[in-house]
């Protein structure tokens, strides 16, 4: 661990989940702390200019250092991201999309933080994960986050009827998402492997001027045509 008299911080910096008013979302104090930064760790260059664009950001983006961590990032690159910190500099982990480190990268960057004693502050922001439990009724106390389900039908079938039967056991909310041009697959997936009486909240647009959340029986909705093809989407089951 590095010691220094004087260390900036690492600010975790959510973004907007699609088009919507910025200050309706995010209280001003983010913009004000975001426009004072130099350094950003970004999934992808276009669209966290676009972002800072929209925000008016006053500097030249030819002196903003952008530091690029996605899927295919190899951690050894990673390892002088925060060199501007030791500096007295304070340095961004922008999201593409809700808040950073949740079902987004970013926390090997967080881990390092700790490891070297920066202060990490996350800013106020949406989750569409949160938010979409909050709205489903669903019990909040108890719930696990799965990330993306398997591609393959009969691994998919499988997946759905082991959370399935956490729900009925455990009574715990099940939550899991997936890439939005193909929520159509998996919505008829769920209809046709789960229970007709499993729960299950479909949250989309969340936050967004469209936003859909609602709660039914598995039979409920096999009743109902949704086409939730494209749109951003949050699945949580339930009993």
């Amino acid at each position: 661990m590095r010691e220094t008299t004087k260390k900036g911080n690492l600010y975790l910096i959510p973004t907007k989940l699609g088009e919507s008013n910025y200050s309706a979302v995010f209280p001003e104090l983010n913009r004000e702390i975001i426009l004072s930064l130099k350094t950003f760790i970004i999934e992808d260059i276009r669209s966290a200019r676009r972002f800072l664009k929209s925000l008016k950001y006053p500097g030249n983006f030819d002196d903003v250092q952008f530091h690029i961590l996605n899927e295919h990032t190899h951690e050894e690159d990673t390892y002088n991201y925060l060199e501007n910190i030791f500096k007295g500099n304070n340095i961004g982990l922008l999201s593409d999309a809700g808040m950073p480190c949740i079902a987004d990268p970013g926390n090997i960057i967080v881990q390092r933080a700790h490891r070297e004693n920066i202060k990490v502050i996350p800013l106020i922001g949406p989750s569409s994960i949160f938010l979409a439990l909050a709205a489903s009724g669903f019990n909040g106390q108890e719930f696990s986050f799965n990330g993306y389900l398997p591609i393959k039908e009969a691994e998919k079938s499988k997946k759905l009827k082991e959370l399935e039967k956490k729900v009925c056991q455990n009574n715990q909310t099940q939550i899991f998402i997936e890439a939005p041009y193909r929520n159509q697959k998996i919505f008829e997936s769920i209809l046709k492997t789960c229970n007709a009486e499993t729960m299950l909240c479909i949250a989309c647009d969340i936050t967004l001027e469209n936003e859909y959340i609602k709660t039914k029986t598995v039979l409920e909705w096999q009743k109902q045509n949704l086409p939730i093809q494209k749109r951003p989407t949050v699945f949580l089951l339930s009993r």
